[in-house]
């Protein structure tokens, strides 16, 4: 195969035709839903395929399948159509001041201070709502793939280009302990505690747990393992019910509510560390929509004692 253009290699038409043919596995079935003749579809998928430099059907067998190359380009082709399908009934709405659809994800953390607060600001500005509650990492992957419009969550994708970043709360890494328990002072007293006590971890998945451990393992603590989990509450609920302490956040704790069960927060023992909580959004995508909604959403957390 020759080399591939170095300009853009295909427009919009020739990848909906394209689609055409992977889903009818044919040609001719592909012209006639397309309204097309089959010698027209037959010279768009060669000239899609030369200026790509890769064969995207094998021909001979029937129905046509998909090559390697053909099957990595359905997959982006597919979406960048339904992306472009979105901006003439996007535009249209803008004329009432809303859009179609903002799509939001939030970290488990944040969810009982802010998925009310953020469902009905954002009921001003779009017709549909989709609020995601989940672990920073899938929401920051889905920003990046566009599934998602903004996050709220540990990770502000420092090293990506093209987001804007509104930081909306700063707050410390803390001792969470079953009731009873005399709080460490020393890293030596925090060791000696984790022989007896197990350390109720946050999971490898989430950010949060993934800054404890970093911090641990600057302090030269290799703490047993035993249970890890991927929310707030099921990291708290652990240690109310005695079965180890844990190291948490303010926000975390008030998300599991379990204040009643007569829990013990204590300072971390050694240097202090802290997570912040950021808004991320691409960069221009949504006008002042992002800014408003993080100063918004930091109104809220001052308010209930959460942000530095």
């Amino acid at each position: 195969m020759r080399e591939p253009s170095p300009t853009l290699p295909f427009d919009l038409r020739s990848l909906e035709i394209f689609l055409a043919v992977c889903e009818s596995g044919a040609m001719s079935s592909a012209a006639r839903a397309l309204g097309l003749t089959q010698p027209a579809v037959s010279l768009a998928i060669g000239d899609l395929e030369k200026k790509l430099g890769f064969d995207l059907f094998d021909r001979s067998v029937r129905p046509l399948a998909v090559t390697v190359a053909g099957g990595l380009l359905r997959q982006r082709a597919g979406a960048l159509i339904a992306e472009a399908r979105q901006i003439g009934p996007l535009l249209r709405e803008t004329e009432h001041g809303k859009v179609p659809l903002i799509r939001v994800g939030l970290v488990d953390s944040l969810s009982r201070l802010l998925t009310a607060p953020l469902a009905t600001y954002l009921a001003s500005k779009a017709d549909e709502v989709s609020i995601l509650l989940g672990l920073t990492a899938s929401h920051a992957s889905d920003l990046l793939t566009r599934r998602l419009d903004l996050f709220l969550g540990v990770d502000d994708l420092e090293d990506w280009a093209g987001l804007e970043r509104w930081q909306l709360a700063k707050e410390p890494y803390i001792l969470l302990l079953p009731a009873g328990t005399e709080a460490p002072r020393t890293v030596a007293a925090l060791r000696k505690l984790s022989q007896s006590l197990p350390l109720i971890r946050f999971s490898s998945r989430s950010q949060t747990g993934v800054e404890i451990e970093a911090h641990l393992r600057r302090l030269g603590l290799e703490l047993p393992r035993s249970f890890e989990f991927d929310t707030p509450y099921g990291v708290s609920s652990m240690v109310a019910a005695g079965s180890g302490f844990a190291i948490t956040t303010p926000l975390c704790i008030g998300e599991a509510a379990l204040a009643a069960q007569g829990l013990v927060t204590a300072a971390l023992p050694g240097p202090q560390i802290s997570r912040k909580l950021t808004l991320v959004a691409r960069h221009r995508e949504l006008g002042r929509l992002p800014r408003e909604l993080g100063e918004m959403a930091r109104g809220v957390l001052v308010n209930a004692g959460a942000s530095q």
